[in-house]
């Protein structure tokens, strides 16, 4: 079976962050799965900087969570500097 989350485990901090922001997306489209619905809502939140700044924050902790995952993508695995 293919799934589109195989792993939280990537090799890079950016390719992490891509990660996380499919995430939101797919918790987004999951929540949401008319598309049309979708569409329509769009513009409503697209204007909205608070509505964009509650997004940034769902992405930061998916990003967190990634990170924790990856030793925060340093030798040792603990968080600290190389």
């Amino acid at each position: 079976m293919t799934t589109w989350f195989p792993t939280l485990i990537t090799p890079t901090p950016e390719e992490g962050f891509d990660l996380a922001i499919k995430l939101a997306r797919m918790a987004v489209k999951k929540t949401q799965p008319d598309e049309t619905v979708r569409d329509i809502l769009r513009p409503q939140y697209a204007s909205d900087a608070t509505e964009l700044i509650a997004a940034s924050h769902v992405v930061a902790v998916h990003f967190a969570t990634i990170a924790a995952a990856n030793g925060y993508w340093t030798a040792n695995g603990d968080g600290r500097p190389r």
